[in-house]
């Protein structure tokens, strides 16, 4: 019984975890019920194709993300990589390419 209840459990916080609801859980608690986080990850090619779809220059992106064009030129070429909250936002713009008026 208890292990059935653990896995009901564990279905329903992967499901919150799939869909961006917000959980008062851990990390530490999530794993506990096997709950997979999953990573944010972006290549030179996902990063150059959200910037177009949102038409904007690398000049722009970089003002829109609050980077250094620097640092657009540099993931674009594959020398760095996007961290953090950027990695977020980069996240939200190959979502919605359209939120990018509300953030200019």
């Amino acid at each position: 019984m208890k292990n059935k209840m653990k896995e009901a459990l564990s279905d329903v916080l992967q499901g919150t975890v799939d869909a961006g609801l917000k959980t008062s859980f851990t990390e530490r608690e999530l794993k506990e019920y096997g709950i997979v986080i999953k990573k944010i990850d972006f290549g030179p090619a996902k990063i150059k194709k959200v910037r177009k779809e949102a038409r904007l220059s690398q000049a722009v992106f970089a003002k829109v993300l609050n980077v250094s064009i620097s640092s657009v030129r540099q993931w674009e070429q594959g020398t760095r990589k996007p961290t953090g909250s950027t990695k977020v936002l980069l996240n939200l713009l190959s979502k919605k390419p359209d939120l990018v008026d509300q953030l200019i």
